[in-house]
Parts: structure tokens; C-alpha cells; sequence
């Protein structure tokens, strides 16, 4: 079945552009000036749309079309490292997460996508300016897909939120912490965190990581993991096999993985 929220269109060469399908004429960026009712309207996914010079065919609005033609202002969190989160944290259907920050949600379009239509996940985001952008790619997402988590979100810098996240849930089975400064935030959340549920931060620079790592022992977590996750893309070569293309190794930022395995 064709959702008829959001129209999801990809050029030949992979970038993705997510339209809103209302009707209207007006100017979509990238894409020039149509109406997306009565240009792309029903048509089955599969179906190749003429746009000015440009052909592109209509893909269902799933995860990773979604999260390649998402709204941008922070840096997001690549699937590779979102993907390993949400392995290693066990989140899945049911659960209760903490998500701080928010930035563009391309962590949390995962985390939704992971819990289905159950469970309650929780964001936090001081800057105004970030959470703008993240909150529409949030509802592109709700709008796309036929499960969708209760998801609440909570102004402000976590340490000065602790209350209003508690009004949401009492405890949460997964915290993820991607922010600047990872000590205070620990300290402040730490206590929300289940038995057997599990923290995660994601830290630029390796000094992050020893820092974040003192705050889990120090507030009564067990450290599991602490690293990083390397990526490499292969292709076929010109003359025939298959070889690593060229470019960066794909480093993104340092990890860190710690339990809370009692009630003290």
C-alpha cells in the first residue's frame, strides 16, 4: 500500500529527496516547481516520476530512505553506530529510552523504528535551533510508518530536566547520551536507569570516553565496552573483483557501554 503523508523520490545516482504530499503548487528544493498531489499522486513505488531533466523513481519511506533524506542541521549518527546502540542495548518493543540530544534524529529515527508501536522514548535537546529540525523528521517518520512509539520531548540541558523526564517514565530499560560533556549528564540519570538496563555515550575525542567512562563506575554502573566501530566500503573494481573504494576509513566517534546489574 502507497503511504500518501510523505512521497519518498531517488535519482539514479541514490539522493533521496522526501516530498510532502499536499496538494498546491509550489517550490520543492532540489526538485523545481510542481504539485506533488498531481504530479506524483498514487503511483505504485517502483514507478519512475519526470521532473524537469531529472527521472526518479518512487521508494517506500522506510528507515534508510528516510534517514538519507532527512532535514540537517547537527551531525547525526551514522546507521553503523546506531545500529551497534540499539544491538548492544537491546532495545526493542516495550522498552523505555532516554535520548539526549536530539540534534537531527537520525539516531532517533532508529530508535522509533525499533520499538515498533510499543514502548515510550523520551528525547532531550537544549538548543532550539536542532530540536526544530529533528521534531520534522520525527513526524515524517511517524507519518510513514504504521507503528510509531509514544514519543515525548523534553526542552532543555538533561541535568536541569531530571523532573519533566520523570513525569514520562520512572526508569528506563536504555539512556543514550550524545552530548559535549558527559559526566554531569551521567550523574544526573544515572538513577533512572533499570536494573539490567543499560547507558550509552557517544563521545567525539578519546578524553570523552576516560571521562565517561569515571562517571559510569561512579555512579554505580558497570562499564561493558569502550571503542570504536571502523567502517570500509568495497566495490568492483575496473579490470574485474571486487576492492575498497576509495576514500575515508569511516571512524565516526568513540563509544562507550556501561550496566546498572544492582538496586545500589
Amino acid at each position: 500500500m502507497v503511504n500518501d503523508a510523505w512521497a519518498v523520490l531517488v535519482e539514479a545516482e541514490g539522493k533521496v529527496h522526501v516530498v510532502e504530499m499536499s496538494a498546491g503548487v509550489r517550490k520543492i528544493k532540489g526538485l523545481g516547481v510542481f504539485d506533488p498531489v498531481e504530479t506524483i499522486g498514487s503511483a505504485p513505488y517502483g514507478t519512475v516520476i519526470t521532473l524537469g531533466q531529472k527521472q526518479l523513481t518512487r521508494m517506500p519511506p522506510r528507515l534508510p530512505e528516510l534517514s538519507r533524506g532527512m532535514l540537517r542541521r547537527a551531525q547525526t549518527i551514522s546507521a553503523k553506530d546506531a545500529g551497534y546502540f540499539i544491538a548492544k542495548l537491546g532495545i526493542g518493543s516495550g522498552d523505555r529510552v532516554l535520548e539526549a540530544g536530539l540534534g537531527s534524529a537520525g539516531l532517533s529515527m532508529h530508535i522509533a523504528r525499533s520499538l515498533g508501536g510499543s514502548g515510550t522514548h523520551v528525547t532531550v535537546e537544549p538548543r532550539s535551533e536542532h530540536a526544530d529540525v529533528g521534531l520534522k523528521n520525527m513526524e515524517r517518520a511517524r507519518a510513514s510508518w504504521q507503528e510509531f512509539p509514544g514519543h515525548h520531548h523534553v526542552h532543555g540541558a538533561i541535568e536541569e530536566v531530571v523532573d519533566e523526564i520523570r513525569s514520562h517514565s520512572e526508569f528506563f530499560d536504555a539512556i543514550i547520551l550524545d552530548l559535549p560533556q558527559h559526566p554531569t549528564a551521567i550523574d544526573a540519570v544515572a538513577s533512572l536507569l533499570a536494573v539490567g538496563g543499560r547507558m550509552a555515550c557517544y563521545c567525539p575525542v578519546t578524553s570523552q570516553v576516560e571521562l565517561a567512562w569515571e562517571a559510569a563506575e561512579g555512579a554505580g554502573l558497570t562499564v561493558e565496552w569502550a571503542g570504536e566501530l571502523m567502517e570500509r566500503q568495497w566495490g568492483k573494481a575496473s579490470k574485474g573483483g571486487m576492492r575498497p573504494v576509495n576514500g575515508p576509513f569511516g571512524h565516526t566517534a568513540f563509544l562507550l557501554i556501561a550496566q546498572r546489574t544492582s538496586i545500589e
